[in-house]
């Protein structure tokens, strides 16, 4: 009968104690997800798509051959975007990540195409540890249960691109003061 002995008469019941479980059933994800570009110890994975979120893309919409006409165009569009990404005094411009011609892409430093889905391969070149961390599980977010196939967030899905550090923080303490 299952679940009857000790775990270890259950583990050697078994032909192969350590072979990928059966699960019966695993939440549903709702939202769209791509096949990630990497692949770590467990096999693929999928990353959550980006693109549907980005409030102004398809970028080709705005940018095209035509000359802008409004003035001060760029601020009117892009004026709350604020660019904190880089050392101090050194922070990146835009043409650092977004495709110059193809607008609809970013880019890395040797001009190859990203799709903003897989905007983690740019993040990597420069964040290349915490990329690693994020293959193997250890950074970011994931956003299926342990079992069942590995769905997690892309870099963007916690960091603003543009000013990716979270502020400094103290911890907070919920404890009473020893001191009374």
């Amino acid at each position: 009968m299952a679940g009857q002995g000790s775990v270890l008469e259950r583990i050697d019941a078994v032909d192969e104690p350590f072979a990928k479980p059966e699960i019966e059933s695993v939440r549903q994800l709702t939202a769209t997800t791509v096949v990630a570009m990497e692949t770590y110890q467990g096999g693929e994975f999928r990353v959550l798509a980006r693109k549907e979120f980005i409030k102004r893309f398809r970028c080709s919409v705005c940018h095209t051959e035509k000359p802008m006409a409004a003035r001060d165009g760029a601020l009117f569009t892009h004026g709350d975007i604020r660019i904190n990404h880089g050392r101090a005094g050194d922070a990146l411009v835009c043409a650092e990540c977004h495709h110059e011609k193809e607008r609809d892409f970013l880019a890395d430093s040797q001009g190859l195409k990203v799709d903003f889905d897989h905007s983690y391969q740019l993040c990597g070149k420069c964040h290349f540890r915490q990329k690693r961390d994020w293959i193997g599980g250890a950074h970011g977010k994931r956003e299926t249960y342990w079992a069942g196939e590995r769905v997690v967030q892309n870099c963007t899905g916690c960091h603003n691109p543009h000013s990716p550090a979270f502020p400094r923080k103290m911890p907070e303490t919920y404890s009473l003061p020893l001191d009374d």
